[in-house]
């Protein structure tokens, strides 16, 4: 059911969320960043205490598109679905040209969604679409079949300097960002987005203004210039106090132009593929409404972590798509234990991006995350190891836990389950010890922790984890 809009945040597929709970001509700008097809994988890494960095590492997401059962079904689907000739005629030709590879599965995963996008922008909307050179070329040829190309307004080249060099070609030092319209009349508000002049480009200064060689005098507009269609916007460098770690971080500098020069005050700004959620951030900053969409639990735990520190935003938007109930929980963790894995760390108040943590994946020898605290007025590290489980559990588990502690030297030990605990399981836990902090206080060094007690609020991180 589509309900009126507000903040939102949603967790799962943008092309789902866009059919069922976006609606029609309901958006005034949408700025997406999808994934490029650039045959790489996007990792987090993580920062100790110490600020090494951590030898473990997130997938953020895989950046490569393969031809499949579900993408042939998908392809189907936009052709026979939508009744857009221009996008099944173009869907077709590329097909017919570019076979079944990487590629085609790329367009054929972009073509509903941006159908979808063009349905729930006002008539007076704009699209931002931001793509490298690895498959700008086609998407422009898509963009211009659902959107029009008599709607095209600008192919701005984002530049920047950071980043590698090239050895066997000229250094890739820019980023493509495709600006449409959906009609004729939109919103673009050039003295909001205005740069300082620089320099007078040939023409002859005095007290009235810049005289070209006819003779003709033109006075500068004192907000500046109207900013050409190459943006010389510095990416953000590894240390930067803006980033929060997101391997595909954008400047905040380049989306407050974008947003600036094309939305006003209170309208909706859509992201469907929202990564570290820097669209969300520009727009709560510029007093706009929002949307962001994404299909990675640590994408949404980061918006989160941002909103509530950078704006002190607990309570001020909706989520939808994150489990509320055992039964949610057991859905995701059917979909994908990994999201299952991040989403129940977040219910401990673990974040990727807090330093005094770290998530896990893959063969990860019995850590699923690990949580740093102060344990002395010397500022001493202590860490306490967790372990989330999904499936049946037994008290092997336990054992295997306390094994890791010792190993590791940890403080304690969190063993986070989706099923109950047994009776063995609570009395093996019971029988590990205690931990006392330098303030006395004593901790279990093994704690079991069911899902539905952290859902139900009944038990708090603070009352798991030595302070």
């Amino acid at each position: 059911m589509i309900k009126a809009h507000k903040n939102m945040l949603y967790f799962g597929d943008n092309l789902f969320v866009l059919k069922t709970h976006i609606k029609s001509d309901s958006v005034d700008l949408i700025y997406l960043d999808p994934p490029f097809n650039s045959n790489r994988d996007y990792n987090q890494i993580f920062t100790y205490p110490d600020g090494a960095k951590s030898t473990a590492q997130i997938e953020v997401f895989e950046d490569t598109w393969y031809w499949n059962s579900d993408v042939e079904k998908s392809f189907a689907e936009t052709i026979n679905y939508y009744h857009n000739n221009l996008v099944s005629n173009f869907l077709i030709s590329m097909r017919q040209l570019l076979g079944t590879n990487q590629m085609m599965a790329y367009l054929t995963m972009m073509a509903p969604r941006l159908l979808e996008m063009y349905r729930v922008l006002k008539t007076n909307g704009v699209l931002f679409l931001h793509c490298d050179p690895s498959a700008s070329h086609y998407l422009k040829m898509l963009i211009d079949a659902v959107f029009g190309f008599k709607n095209f307004q600008n192919e701005i080249i984002w530049c920047y300097r950071q980043g590698g060099r090239g050895k066997r070609n000229f250094a890739k030092k820019h980023d493509i960002i495709f600006f449409y319209s959906k009609g004729r009349d939109y919103t673009f508000n050039i003295d909001e987005v205005r740069v300082p002049y620089k320099g007078t480009g040939g023409y002859q200064t005095s007290g009235k203004g810049v005289t070209n060689s006819n003779g003709k005098t033109y006075i500068p507009n004192e907000k500046g210039k109207v900013p050409e269609d190459w943006w010389d916007i510095p990416a953000l460098p590894p240390m930067a106090k803006e980033r929060v770690g997101y391997p595909t971080q954008k400047p905040l500098a380049l989306l407050n132009r974008i947003i600036k020069s094309s939305s006003n005050k209170g309208d909706v700004i859509l992201d469907p593929f929202c990564g570290c959620g820097t669209a969300i951030v520009s727009a709560q900053n510029l007093e706009r409404n929002w949307i962001g969409i994404d299909i990675t639990h640590i994408a949404i735990t980061t918006i989160k972590d941002r909103l509530d520190k950078e704006f002190g935003m607990a309570n001020n938007y909706e989520i939808a798509g994150e489990p509320i109930d055992i039964e949610g929980a057991k859905q995701l963790a059917e979909n994908s234990r990994f999201q299952f894995q991040i989403w129940s760390l977040s219910l401990l108040g673990i974040n990727y991006k807090d330093d005094f943590n770290s998530i896990k994946k893959g063969p990860d020898g019995g850590i699923d995350g690990i949580r740093f605290f102060y344990d002395g007025d010397g500022g001493k590290f202590k860490k306490s190891i967790i372990q989330i489980k999904s499936g049946k559990v037994s008290v092997k588990d336990i054992r295997e836990l306390n094994a890791v502690v010792e190993r590791e030297n940890a403080a304690t030990g969190v063993f986070v389950t989706l099923n109950p605990p047994t009776r063995n399981m609570i009395n093996e836990a019971a029988g590990a010890g205690i931990f006392r902090n330098y303030k006395e206080k004593e901790y279990p060094f093994i704690t079991i922790v069911k899902i539905s007690d952290l859902l139900l609020h009944k038990i708090l991180p603070r009352n798991i984890f030595p302070d």
